[in-house]
């Protein structure tokens, strides 16, 4: 995801420490000074701020204090709020065109090491540790002179650490002994609604790539020794970053920038920003995270970042890129892998609760599962949509238009709309319209289907119909033949609708969309149960079969990682009480026990025992949705927090020490409409 959806405000800086400073042409609204040292995790700062005239009011962390303030080299009077959320707001006056001076810091929070890949979406403060310190954009470790602006940043951190902000690197200077600082300034000329920083106990390693017509692109890693020690990780690294560069550049525009580095995350972070991303480096020896994540949130460095979002309208750029990246990988793989994508999509949404299926002008960042299901999916599919719709060719012309246009603004979904209006030559009005400001999704069908043969020609009439207020859907429906199989797309603008097709032969049934292109409500042989499920659940409940106390703390553990809503203890008996969906864990044999007591299937054959610890769901008509997890130990229930989150969309996973050995989800293959002769 981008870092862009966290909350911002903003810093820069001003002196140069000890760094040759060239001329600059332009004065850029913030530049700061910051001396950060993690070990006591002590922060000093000077900033030059140059607002609009008029009062003046920004934010800093609680933990930081003003000590002098002057505006163009006067003393200058400030007031302060008491601190809300962990924020304080000083206000001053300052005249048309004055430069506010500001001295400050303070003691920044410890980094709060063991937080989990959903507390990271949330408004953090400026965290230090000899570890790894971050100091999110939204954080309040800087004064933002407006809601967006250019900057300056000089960095002062002792000798063993590294640190960095986005932007380009203009000098650097490393320390000659232990003793010494490392230096580095950095620039961002161009608006950006943010400032994040990182720092860390790094080696870092740099490749410089030669572009035509462009200055060099700088590509670095930043990984802890124990990382940058792996036998070619860091080199793939650098190596991935530039073939995604250059993939994306070539389809939308040269990239905006002229560096890129990853850099390791002590936190379970996946954050994009301009000219980096934010990996936690628990995750970046794996290899999903070069092939999928690593993609993802370069291609942030055009959508949300090289044009950024108007969140008032909605956040278009976890769509855009979740259909550029993440699908655009799978289609790369097969046309199979594509479509179990959009599957997956459909079925997180059909998971969601309901009450909390907000529509995409509503999405602002994914702060919750039901969330990540709009914002991401149905967003992706309205995409998916739109090039079917328009043509593939249309559809990259629409893109191309909207990066020439909007680079560097603020732009929503009413520009995407005309970039790809002015694309395609035809209003998109309605579609978008009806994607964007509805919530859910249509729920059409085939009622009924009947063929007649004359002279040798077949005529099949077909009834659709779908709930009001109506979609202007365009469906594909599968003819199914003794020879084969044909698609064709026909319209359905109203609650019902007749059409007829003039066929070759007689086809023995028919079924809706069956690649699973349409954003729609999957029927019910389409849904297996999925973790989802219980990870949205409104109240879930949870039924411990094993009396052990250390396995009942490992089950309360896990169980409170696993949801996002209050878990509340049940006996038993819920499980065969329909009231929604229950998870049931504990220890193998009282796993087997429980389930034989409560009438439910047994373990399946194809899971057995195998590794430490294994999930499944259970659905049967009348009962409610089960979820089991079942474990050789308590410390086999422990491993699982982290990781089990994680795999809402299957049905079933075998795990060895928190690492999933085998997943799926049950089979789910829809139903074909049976074609009956016409009367």
């Amino acid at each position: 995801m981008s870092a862009a959806v966290l909350l911002r405000t903003t810093v820069l800086l001003v002196a140069v420490l000890g760094c040759s400073r060239p001329a600059l042409a332009q004065t850029l609204p913030l530049e700061i000074e910051l001396s950060l040292d993690p070990h006591t995790r002590q922060m000093e700062a000077r900033a030059a701020v140059r607002p609009p005239a008029g009062e003046f009011v920004f934010v800093l962390h609680e933990s930081l204090t003003v000590a002098a303030a002057t505006i163009d080299g006067k003393p200058a009077s400030l007031g302060a709020s008491a601190p809300q959320q962990g924020l304080r707001a000083w206000r001053t006056m300052v005249p048309a065109g004055a430069t506010l001076q500001l001295e400050y810091g303070g003691q920044l929070p410890a980094l709060a090491a063991r937080l989990d890949h959903r507390q990271v979406l949330r408004r953090l403060p400026p965290m230090a540790s000899r570890a790894g310190s971050y100091l999110p954009a939204g954080s309040g470790w800087y004064p933002a002179p407006a809601a967006r602006f250019a900057y300056r940043v000089a960095l002062s951190l002792p000798a063993d650490q590294r640190a960095l902000v986005p932007g380009s690197l203009l000098d650097e200077r490393l320390p000659v002994d232990e003793g010494g600082r490392y230096r580095a300034r950095f620039e961002f000329a161009d608006p950006a609604d943010g400032i994040d920083l990182m720092a860390g106990p790094w080696a870092v390693r740099e490749r410089m790539v030669h572009r035509n017509g462009q200055a060099p692109l700088r590509l670095r890693t930043y990984f802890p020794a124990e990382l940058d020690a792996e036998p070619g990780l860091a080199d793939a690294y650098l190596d991935d970053s530039r073939r995604y560069i250059e993939r994306y550049a070539a389809r939308i525009g040269a990239y905006p920038f002229d560096a890129f580095s990853v850099v390791a995350s002590p936190l379970p972070t996946g954050f994009g920003m301009p000219t980096l991303t934010y990996i936690g480096a628990d995750v970046l020896r794996l290899p999903f995270i070069r092939a999928t994540s690593l993609g993802h949130e370069i291609l942030h460095n055009w959508w949300g970042n090289g044009v950024q979002v108007d969140y008032a309208s909605g956040n278009w750029s976890e769509g855009l890129t979740t259909f550029m990246a993440d699908y655009a990988f799978k289609e790369d793989a097969s046309a199979e892998a594509a479509r179990e994508m959009r599957l997956g999509w459909l079925r997180d949404f059909a998971a969601v609760p309901e009450g909390r299926e907000h529509t995409l002008t509503q999405f602002r960042a994914r702060t919750h599962g039901a969330a990540a299901a709009i914002g991401y999916g149905k967003a992706a599919m309205l995409f998916v949509m739109l090039r079917d719709l328009i043509g593939e060719q249309a559809f990259e012309r629409g893109i191309r238009i909207f990066w020439m246009e909007q680079r560097f603004r603020v732009a929503g979904w009413t520009e995407l709309r005309r970039a790809f209006e002015l694309a395609s030559g035809r209003s998109l009005a309605v579609f978008f319209a009806q994607w964007l400001e509805r919530a859910g999704a249509p729920d059409p069908a085939i009622v009924d289907a009947r063929a007649s043969t004359e002279s040798g020609r077949t005529r099949l009439t077909l009834a659709l119909a779908q709930p009001a207020p109506p979609y202007a859907l365009r469906l594909p429906i599968e003819l199914l033949t003794d020879s084969g199989s044909e698609m064709h797309w026909v319209a359905l603008e109203g609650k019902a609708a007749s059409l007829t097709l003039a066929l070759d032969e007689v086809p023995r049934g028919v079924r809706l969309d069956p690649e699973l292109r349409v954003w729609r409500m999957l029927e019910p042989g389409q849904l297996p149960p999925i973790l989802r499920q219980w990870i949205l659940a409104r109240t879930p409940r949870l039924t411990i079969a094993s009396g052990d106390a250390a396995v009942v703390q490992a089950v309360e553990a896990l169980a409170a990682r696993l949801f996002e809503n209050p878990v509340r203890r049940a006996a038993a008996d819920a499980l065969t009480e329909p009231h929604g969906p229950v998870l049931l864990a504990g220890l193998h044999d009282d796993i087997d026990a429980t389930l034989a007591a409560s009438g439910l299937p047994p373990r399946p054959a194809a899971i057995g025992r195998r590794g430490s610890a294994q999930a499944w769901t259970i659905a049967l008509e009348g009962k409610p949705p089960v979820a089991v997890v079942s474990a050789r130990d308590a410390e086999a229930l422990r491993s699982l927090q982290r990781p089990l989150p994680h795999y809402g969309a299957q049905s079933w996973l075998v795990f060895e020490d928190g690492r999933a050995l085998e997943r799926g989800t049950w089979p789910a293959p829809g139903r074909v409409i049976p074609v009956l002769a016409a009367e």
